[in-house]
């Protein structure tokens, strides 16, 4: 049976409704009614800043010519103040969308023409959804909300998203922010996300051949002068992963991290903002790094300049500039925080502290006024991308988008189809869903957040279009569904309304249990302390689960692991489903799932860990198992200990098996190793050693190794479905510090009953097959590396001839 291509076809119907209609957004002829105010209306226009036929370089310098030194001193806030003598209005630059315009920031408002916007599930969900394609489509939608709400007042046009951080441990609170433990797939995320919100270059028609076939991480060149819709921000800079654990904070902790970790695990991210994504901005975070806050670290601040090409401006966390004094004790006084922050390249505080500090740092000679004056150039070359100050903005190229372009149709398809993507079926025993619609009489939905819509976005939030729960989703499958809340909060604190749920569910055909996690439970400045459910939610699903006629499904939410190890053991529990925070379609997703009108193929972007885990310091960084201290690592590149479900696990209703169709079994490296190297090589063989190893960066040619690798995937059930295709990497244990497997390509594709589709996959040696060695430097193991598809595996032999 020759093998059908539906992958292209497949992302073309997620987003092509998207993207065709998206020039039609900005040629519109419909006028903006705004009260927006902006600089370089007449007669201010004449200055030289607000020349458009000038570079932008000239024009910030000009602004900045014209600043008195306490008016360039009140631009260093989040909330920049006016300056009426030459035209400029306050702005705010603190706005959020990290899946979605949030209520987060005084840069956002829905107290006017745009009462609500559209709600996509929270990161951690949608990177379930292993869709490079969605992820990008996610991004251009909220840019699209969010310049809107600008044109008529109620948003700014510097967005603090998205957050790369790597979900390093399963208590973290805000790790339902984050795509996940994998380095890989959060730099896929950033670059996609960056990428679809900026909307660089003014290309904000966008092209549909591009976006819906293979997403290149190469494209999108630019000067760093480029025009912006909107402004991107990458955070938090870095290693920040603990909110409040014990002793330790997030305003004062220091995360003691190897330079090994820092290059392979921690960075990547970050690296892949700026170079790949291009970001517009970054955020530096909280916390100290090996004893330095990171908003005071000269050498990591300047290496995403220098080394990584970053065009932009670098935010703190708020008030992480006063931390450095306040908490860290890193300096003597303010003054000496707002130099340093200053000196080692943060821009702009979000806070006061700068604007409080600044003037008698100054005084005190800590302080020069150029220093302020590079933080300013920053700044304003970022606004000037934007836009800003190029006049009347309803004449601009995304003047006609306004409150029509917010909770459309195609925003609200959008995101159910994101939420659809990103559910995980984690267990279903005896293929007991999908249910049949004609069969099922009655369901009982226990639980409270069954039947709750203000929680189903999780942190960074804002007010959804058309919100459904759990139970209102059940309600259009099936007319008699009762519901219970089972517990009176998530928490769970007393077995009170336990009477109320065994009633529904004794009378009921199906039982459906929603339990798991909200921002009770985990969130910003609160970590969890036990990965078990909460309370006595564990008690009411055993007590359910013993009454009712049929085994149960059971759901859960939250975005941290949950050790769920007796609800997978439990014949009686026929089916769970993690649904994270869906977002406003969360409950149409599920419903759909649980009646088979969606096969679903969700995959878990992290490991979740036993109970047992927690076992394991928080504030331990290393992601390397050392055994002679009885630690296990972290994430499934490192982890040694047992698991209740790994890293990129997930079901589905039908069964697939691969073949590889073609890939390599031996690459030479001869001609790919500068001289140098080689005549080194040259001497250690003839003096009897045997090298395993060669340094990446000695590799002269890394693009002579790359190879293509075709995988055929065969659906060989009943139901077609979408499928997450996963390539790892592994290499010889005996090389000290290499992980167990990393992945190293995903694809999501469509797949028809009892056919088969491709996937392709660049697979590059110098990256996918390397790793950091204890400096920090990137090596490539010679000899046998393994190609890891599911249960199919292949030799790739790298020599050295």
């Amino acid at each position: 049976m020759s093998p059908v291509n539906w992958s292209s076809l497949y992302n073309l119907t997620i987003i092509t409704f998207f993207f065709l209609n998206f020039n039609l957004f900005l040629t519109a002829s419909q006028t903006i009614t705004t009260n927006l105010d902006y600089p370089c209306k007449p007669p201010y226009n004449s200055y030289p800043f607000c020349d458009i036929s000038l570079p932008i370089t000239t024009r910030a310098q000009s602004l900045i010519s014209h600043l008195t030194l306490p008016e360039k001193i009140q631009q260093l806030c989040n909330n920049a103040s006016a300056i009426p003598r030459l035209g400029i209005p306050a702005y705010e630059w603190w706005s959020e969308s990290l899946h979605g315009i949030a209520t987060n920031g005084p840069g956002i408002s829905f107290n006017g023409t745009v009462k609500t916007a559209t709600s996509f599930p929270q990161v951690i969900v949608t990177a379930s959804a292993f869709n490079r394609t969605l992820w990008y489509a996610i991004a251009a939608a909220i840019g699209v909300e969010a310049r809107a709400m600008y044109n008529v007042g109620q948003a700014g046009l510097t967005f603090w998203a998205p957050n790369v951080n790597i979900f390093r441990d399963p208590r973290w609170g805000r790790g339902q922010e984050t795509p996940g433990e994998d380095p890989m797939v959060a730099s896929a995320f950033a670059v996609e996300f960056v990428r679809g919100f900026q909307r660089e270059n003014s290309n904000v028609g966008g092209n549909v051949k591009r976006i819906v076939g293979k997403r290149s991480l190469s494209d999108g060149d630019d000067d760093g002068n480029s025009g912006l819709m909107l402004s991107a921000c990458c955070k938090h800079l870095i290693s920040y992963d603990l909110e409040l654990w014990h002793n330790f904070t997030r305003y004062n902790f220091n995360a003691l991290v190897t330079e090994q970790d820092m290059q392979d695990t921690y960075q990547p991210p970050f690296r892949s903002c700026i170079q790949q994504g291009k970001a517009s901005c970054l955020m530096c975070s909280y916390n100290e790094v090996n004893g330095i806050p990171a908003c005071a670290d000269r050498e990591l601040l300047q290496k995403a300049r220098k080394d990584w090409g970053f065009q932009g401006y670098i935010a703190s966390d708020c008030d992480a500039v006063a931390t450095i004094y306040e908490y860290q004790n890193y300096t003597k006084s303010p003054e000496d925080a707002v130099a340093i922050a200053l000196k080692s390249g943060t821009d702009i505080n979000c806070g006061t502290y700068m604007l409080l500090n600044t003037k008698s740092a100054v005084a005190q000679g800590k302080v020069q006024e150029k220093d302020i004056d590079k933080a300013l150039l920053n700044l304003f070359l970022v606004q000037l991308r934007l836009g800003l100050f190029d006049g009347d903005p309803s004449k601009g190229p995304y003047g006609n988008l306004g409150p029509k372009d917010v909770c459309t149709a195609e925003h609200k398809t959008l995101a159910l189809e994101a939420a659809r993507q990103g559910i995980v079926l984690l267990k279903n025993r005896n293929k007991f869903l999908p249910l049949k619609k004609n069969s099922v009489s009655s369901i009982a939905v226990i639980g409270p957040l069954a039947n709750d819509t203000s929680k189903m976005g999780g942190g960074y939030t804002g007010i959804p279009c058309s919100p459904k729960s759990v139970f209102e989703g059940l309600q259009a499958y099936v007319k008699n569904v009762n519901y219970a809340p089972g517990c009176l909060a998530v928490p769970c604190e007393s077995t009170s309304g336990f009477n109320e749920a065994i009633s529904i569910a004794k009378d009921a055909d199906i039982v459906v249990i929603v339990a798991g996690l909200d921002l009770s439970q985990e969130t910003e400045d609160h970590d969890r302390y036990s990965l078990l459910l909460p309370g006595f939610q564990s008690k009411l699903i055993t007590t359910i689960a013993a009454i009712s006629k049929k085994p149960l499904v059971l759901v859960i939410t939250g975005g941290g692991p949950i050790d769920l190890s007796m609800a997978d053991r439990d014949e009686r529990i026929a089916s769970i489903l993690w649904i994270g925070y869906p977002g406003e379609a969360g409950g149409n997703a599920l419903a759909e799932i649980i009646f088979g009108d969606y096969n679903p193929g969700g995959r878990l972007p992290l490991t979740w860990y036993p109970e047992a885990f927690t076992s394991v310091p928080m504030n331990d960084m290393n992601m390397r198992a050392d055994p002679s201290r009885g630690y296990p690592g972290r994430t499934y590149r490192f982890y040694t200990g047992d698991v209740v479900y790994g890293f990129g696990y997930g079901l589905s209703f039908t069964d697939y098996t691969y073949k590889l169709l073609n890939a390599p079994k031996q690459l030479t490296m001869s001609g790919s190793i500068n001289p140098e190297a080689k005549k080194k090589i040259q001497l250690q063989s003839g003096e009897g050693y045997q090298l395993d190893y060669i340094h990446v960066d000695k590799v002269e040619s890394c693009n002579s190794l790359r190879f293509d690798l075709q995988v055929s995937i065969t659906n060989e059930g009943d139901m077609d479905g979408s499928h997450v295709v996963m390539i790892y990497s592994s290499v010889s244990s005996k090389h000290a510090g290499a992980p167990r497997k990393q992945l190293i390509g995903f694809d999501r594709v469509q797949t028809t009953s009892y056919r088969s589709t491709e996937s392709s996959f660049v697979v590059d040696p110098c990256n996918h097959f390397s790793f950091a060695d204890e400096h920090g430097k990137r090596i490539l193991p010679l000899g046998d590396h393994t190609l890891l598809l599911e249960d199919l595996k292949h030799t790739v032999s790298i020599q050295i001839q």
